[in-house]
């Protein structure tokens, strides 16, 4: 089936590019890495004009949605210029609210909504789960050379927990509570991490997305919504824009009941669907400045970009690019939980095979931080795994062949 944006469409992502071409996103990526997210807000704030927050909230509180396959236009251009911030994790706050409110908690959409599609309420969002695992329910798997919480796990338990109700935007971890790992040679916040530590059990806050820039950060944990007071230390993960910090418990309730874990779900798809946007872009992005790269640079008097074995390789990541794009506005035209795992799989791994074929076809060069590249780089492999990562999408895609429930968040 062949997928076509309507004139509207393609007009709105001809807008934004137009837009975000002349931010000097690149500045601002590097800001917001740094701390200062000044320029980042002022971005955030032409977004918002342009009514990109509007997107997933219905028009009783000041939106245009839900409009699912205009939200993935915005984010392919989203990724396209790597703006900075928590973009999916915005879109799928408002998409929370307006479930909720659906279902008759309307008190917090009136209360957030509105600035969050005005542009003056930055939210990020995080979905956890709260207590002790069920009888017989695998536990996190820790990361590779650490202590299970309750010791080895037991011989077959190496499936990953479904995520339902813990995607988190952490590009690291698979399950809820894992904390992400340290780049190489970094320390985390308090210093290096205890020989042998444990992951968090079920139940601890997963890992905010940019919680320090955040005007609301929102938690979900079960059938519980509540606006964290504060945060703990930033974390510094492998894309150094997307800043890390995991919520302080409490904080003031906003919702409680089987509602909120229903609209979670949908929040989370949303989320899912966005990032997986997001990865499309940024692998669409590296593409065109790797092609721009390899007919400049010049081997034996040659342009590498006339090597069979260049070509090659640039033919393939167009190729995966290209067959995860119809997956996607398939997926925002249904919103079902295999489609969009299957959009999430196919576009997050297309644009980190694009990262991998840039870095290798820039040669050394790609791999200095002074390169603008290094922006697009870094957001690929965190991008893929945010809000599902491929295996856990791949099992979701299995699940609804197979008839078995299952989904991103609930």
């Amino acid at each position: 089936m062949r997928f076509l944006l309507t004139d509207e469409q393609q007009a709105f992502a001809r807008a934004l590019d137009t837009m975000l071409g002349a931010a000097d996103t690149a500045a601002a990526v590097r800001a917001w890495g740094a701390g200062d997210h000044t320029p980042g807000r002022a971005v955030w704030t032409r977004l918002a004009e342009a009514g990109v927050w509007s997107l997933a909230v219905p028009e009783a509180y000041e939106g245009v949605g839900p409009l699912p396959v205009e939200t993935v236009v915005a984010f392919v251009e989203l990724g396209r210029h790597a703006v900075p911030g928590p973009l999916a994790e915005t879109a799928a706050a408002g998409a929370l609210l307006s479930r909720l409110a659906a279902l008759g908690h309307d008190t917090p959409a009136k209360r957030l909504l509105p600035g969050i599609v005005g542009g003056g309420t930055m939210a990020t969002l995080v979905v956890s789960e709260p207590g002790p695992p069920e009888t017989g329910s695998a536990a996190p798997r820790p990361e590779a050379g650490s202590a299970a919480p309750d010791g080895p796990p037991e011989a077959g338990s190496a499936r990953p927990r479904p995520e339902a109700a813990s995607a988190t935007p952490d590009g690291r971890a698979e399950t809820v509570g894992a904390a992400p790992r340290p780049e190489a040679g970094s320390a985390a916040p308090d210093g290096p991490p205890e020989a042998g530590s444990a992951a968090p059990r079920p139940g601890a806050l997963g890992m905010a997305l940019d919680a320090d820039a955040a005007d609301a950060v929102l938690v979900v944990q079960g059938e519980e919504l509540r606006l964290a007071a504060g945060h703990g230390p930033v974390v510094r993960s492998l894309d150094p824009a997307r800043r890390l910090a995991r919520p302080d418990a409490g904080g003031e309730p906003l919702a409680v009941g089987p509602a909120v874990a229903e609209a979670a779900g949908y929040a989370a798809h949303w989320a899912a669907l966005a990032t997986a946007a997001q990865s499309l872009g940024v692998g669409l992005a590296l593409l065109e400045r790797t092609v721009s790269y390899v007919k400049q640079r010049s081997q034996f008097g040659t342009p590498i970009g006339s090597f069979q074995a260049v070509k090659h390789r640039l033919a393939d990541t167009l190729l995966a690019l290209e067959f995860a794009r119809p997956l996607l506005y398939g997926a925002a035209l249904t919103l079902r939980t295999a489609d969009v795992a299957a959009a999430k799989a196919a576009a997050g791994e297309a644009g980190y095979a694009a990262a991998r074929t840039a870095l290798q076809l820039h040669g050394a060069v790609g791999y200095t931080e002074e390169l603008d590249l290094s922006l697009w780089l870094r957001k690929a492999r965190p991008l893929r795994d945010a809000w599902g990562t491929p295996a856990r999408c791949r099992a979701l895609v299995l699940d609804g062949l197979g008839g078995r429930p299952g989904g991103f968040g609930g």
